[in-house]
């Protein structure tokens, strides 16, 4: 029995660096944070007990090939040559029969480590496929920082020791990155720190607060520019700092000027004496950290809305002080040199890209997903589970359903994609493969080998891409190479410490200086000067036509109205990571069931009771679920923390069925908290 070292791959800003208890060579005890710079020994519950997952009943053993009708759940098993036969001859099918933009390989976040991740990417480019928009998550995120910033980079979050005000805004960081709150307790304990959360509701992490702005959802910039308002009009902006390192920082002001306190409270609902409050918390000092999160941004105006909140530190110099500043992404760290895990030299120019979020819609046919190109007839999937969490699931269901697409999906668990597999392929966790892990939340850089064997016949994502490239006849280096000799190749071409020493090192502190991290030595805009004006024409190729030229609000989110009065936040669930985790037992009674929160007044005004099944609705469809009376979030709005699995819900309907897939401007991304509803009773 002894501990060994690993890291973390879920999706995740922290990327934990884990020792892991080996109690033989294939199975695993306890897991436990090891002292990491940045996690600092803290990992979350969910991790720390990955001996249930892991050693799961339920864990897929062996390669399956479907034999009762789609999404039925019949199966019988087929041998691994077999089933990699059979896979090729579909691509080879629908190769010869439609092109190979008919071949959709898709991935996602599954796993965070670059060479399993990156599986994906390296079939396609090898293939001609079509491509994926990986729009998710944090393409809305990104298209806002980078509005004004220009670079993945932001203050260290070590520095948040050293903040006097942490402004968390738009994260649950008790449930989603719990080393935000142990930062955050040392600032409190060394110097008093103030916590400011923002969010639409009550969350773990609002409880802990010393104010929380609870806003509407989707009026975040609303917010951020009344804050600004009450900064420049107070005297807390730096004018000095504005002159040197902002462009038209004087238009901006005088752009601010009507948006005050009160007209941001009709919006957002907060009360104007919190803004001005805020305003003069965050304005009173530079040692000021903002950490936004992605939440806030899946929305129509999330772009705007992050470029809003990350004018703040413009406007007081915050960047010009240890602990202060803002973090959204400091993944600019690292520049990995990304041609084998990508196959990027094989990528051919012209290919056919499809948003993944509008996967229900290309999988039916959408014109405006497919272009003039083929249906897509054949499908890997590994990393994602889309029947569950991709947007307007019944769509995506209807598309998985269709007898003229072959359906491959690898994976651990019998998931609701894996339920509507032609052909099941069991898949390796991040304890029985090596990997290589940056993050998107610190600036280390991480090797982990594998900790025991693979369980059963599961087979990790890389072996599987190179066993199906030998059959389809590719002759490449990424395809002929092991796991670790790709991190290998992939560290020494980004001139890193080769494998083995990185992995002897156990992490890589890559943050660069105080003044690059700062932004001190200029902002990666073609200036160097951060803009509070953005480009968004520039930003991608969505129609950015619909965005406000300055920071600003307007409703061109899904609004409420008669018909559906109320809208809805899907949340991330405390015990759950994405879909991950919602097959373990511990995970599923602490979440209990599906279950939306209703303020009470809205319950008594419906005729409705506290853990009444009720139904949610609009015209994407119905979901039902039990109701919580729940005062911690505005009249008007509803939250139903998920993903439980679609079979969870009382009629097998999930959440995502009420989700919208239109591309998010400017350049597409998930609207998961961009949804108008309406609720009503509904009888058991």
């Amino acid at each position: 029995m002894s501990y060994v070292p690993s890291v973390c791959p879920h999706d995740c800003p922290s990327a934990c660096a884990l020792e892991v208890e080996r109690l033989g060579p294939d199975r695993i005890g306890k897991v436990r944070g090891a002292a990491q710079p940045y996690t600092d020994g803290v990992i979350c519950a969910k991790v720390s007990r990955y001996a249930e997952r892991v050693h799961h009943p339920d864990r897929l053993r062996q390669p399956l090939r479907r034999v009762g009708p789609k999404g039925s759940g019949r199966f019988e098993p087929i041998a691994w040559d077999d089933a990699l036969d059979l896979l090729a001859a579909k691509f080879v099918e629908a190769r010869d029969g439609f092109g190979a933009e008919s071949i959709w390989p898709y991935h996602y976040a599954g796993t965070m480590g670059h060479v399993q991740r990156g599986a994906a990417k390296r079939l396609r480019h090898a293939l001609g496929a079509s491509l994926q928009g990986e729009t998710i998550c944090s393409t809305i995120a990104e298209s806002g920082w980078m509005a004004g910033a220009g670079r993945k980079l932001g203050t260290d979050p070590r520095e948040m020791a050293q903040s006097d005000v942490i402004v968390l805004w738009g994260t649950n960081a008790a449930s989603t990155q719990i080393q935000v709150m142990s930062w955050f307790a040392k600032a409190r304990r060394a110097r008093g720190t103030k916590l400011v959360v923002v969010d639409p509701y009550r969350t773990a992490t609002a409880e802990r607060a010393d104010l929380h702005l609870m806003l509407r959802p989707g009026t975040d910039a609303a917010l951020a520019c009344a804050v600004m308002h009450v900064l420049f009009a107070e005297g807390y902006a730096d004018r000095d700092y504005l002159e040197r390192h902002t462009a038209r920082w004087q238009d901006f002001e005088a752009h601010l000027r009507p948006r005050d306190p009160a007209w941001a409270e009709a919006i957002t609902g907060v009360p104007a004496d919190s803004i001005i409050a805020f305003a003069r918390m965050y304005g009173a000092t530079k040692r000021s950290f903002l950490r936004l999160g992605m939440g806030f941004t899946r929305s129509r105006l999330g772009a705007v809305s992050m470029h809003a909140a990350s004018c703040l530190p413009a406007v007081t110099g915050a960047w010009t002080v240890e602990g202060g500043g803002a973090l959204w992404n400091p993944s600019g760290v690292v520049a990995l040199d990304r041609t084998l895990l990508d196959a990027a030299d094989l990528a051919r120019p012209g290919v056919r890209g499809i948003d993944m979020c509008r996967i229900g819609p290309a999988l039916t046919g959408d014109r405006r997903d497919l272009g003039e190109g083929p249906p897509v007839k054949a499908m890997l999937v590994q990393n994602s589970n889309p029947a569950s969490v991709a947007p307007d699931s019944t769509l995506v269901r209807r598309g998985l359903e269709r007898e003229d697409l072959f359906l491959c999906v690898h994976e651990q668990f019998m998931t609701d994609t894996a339920r509507m597999a032609d052909l099941v392929l069991p898949a390796t966790t991040f304890l029985e493969h090596d990997d290589l892990y940056t993050s998107y939340g610190t600036p280390f850089l991480q090797v982990a080998r594998a900790v025991i064997e693979p369980f059963a016949e599961s087979r990790d994502n890389h072996d599987v891409v190179c066993a199906l490239a030998s059959r389809l006849g590719i002759d490449h280096p990424a395809f002929q190479m092991s796991g670790w000799q790709m991190i290998d190749a992939t560290l020494r071409a980004s001139n890193l410490p080769g494998a083995e020493e990185a992995a002897s090192m156990r992490w890589i502190d890559c943050a660069k200086s105080f003044e690059t991290m700062h932004f001190l030595d200029g902002f990666g805009t073609p200036d160097g000067r951060f803009r509070f004006k953005p480009d968004w024409a520039a930003a991608g190729a969505g129609d950015a036509s619909v965005l406000p030229e300055w920071p600003d609000w307007l409703p061109i989110d899904e609004q409420a109205d008669a018909e559906h009065p109320f809208r809805l936040v899907t949340a991330p669930a405390r015990d759950f990571l994405n879909s991950t985790f919602t097959e373990t037992a511990t995970a599923r009674r602490s979440e209990a069931r599906p279950t939306v929160m209703v303020h009470p007044d809205d319950l008594a005004a419906a005729g409705l009771k506290d853990g009444q099944l009720v139904r949610l609705g609009n015209r994407r469809g119905a979901v039902a679920l039990h109701a919580r009376a729940f005062d911690g979030l505005q009249r008007g709005v509803l939250v139903a923390e998920s993903i439980w699995p679609n079979g969870a819900f009382v009629e097998g309907i999930g959440i995502n069925a009420l989700t919208g897939a239109e591309p998010a401007p400017p350049r597409g991304g998930g609207l998961f908290h961009d949804t108008a509803v309406w609720l009503r009773g509904a009888s058991a």
